[in-house]
């Protein structure tokens, strides 16, 4: 059996494994306690994919009223991850979330979605492309530590 499932705070430790493999630069139990708070937040979605009960697959959206770039509306939709674990890929479970997530999205008034990635992330930019995005611009950030005398 194959369903897409809004999680709630009972699922936090489900996403958490499943995120963790996307940002592995993270601490588990750390994932999933944002994953606890993003459930009870009504600007925030998280959305797992399960097949024959297992979760395979995520995407987490919420909404976001300062400017995103290329957008003309507020607030916008915005696709902060997505995940689909490894086996499972090319199936499509990534459209559906993310057909999930603007759903969502447009429950809430939005009228646009919009994401991001990195300039060196190509399948990330592909996937972008193949489900309807346009690139709006590209960026490099910088940073700096300052010391005072």
């Amino acid at each position: 059996m194959h369903m897409i499932r809004r999680a709630g705070t009972e699922d936090a430790k489900k996403l958490a494994g499943l995120a963790i493999q996307l940002w592995p630069d993270n601490d588990p139990e750390d994932l999933e306690a944002e994953f606890r708070e993003l459930a009870m937040n009504d600007e925030a979605a998280c959305f797992i994919k399960y097949i024959e009960d297992k979760p395979i697959a995520f995407a987490q959206c919420q909404l976001r009223h300062d400017y995103v770039e290329g957008t003309d509306s507020s607030p916008v939709g915005y696709l902060e991850g997505i995940f689909v674990s490894e086996g499972y890929r090319k199936k499509g479970y990534a459209s559906e979330l993310l057909s999930e997530c603007e759903k969502w999205a447009g429950e809430k008034g939005c009228t646009e979605f919009a994401s991001d990635c990195e300039l060196d992330n190509e399948d990330s930019f592909w996937f972008h492309m193949a489900l309807g995005f346009e690139e709006a611009n590209r960026i490099i950030c910088f940073r700096k530590s300052i010391f005072l005398c």
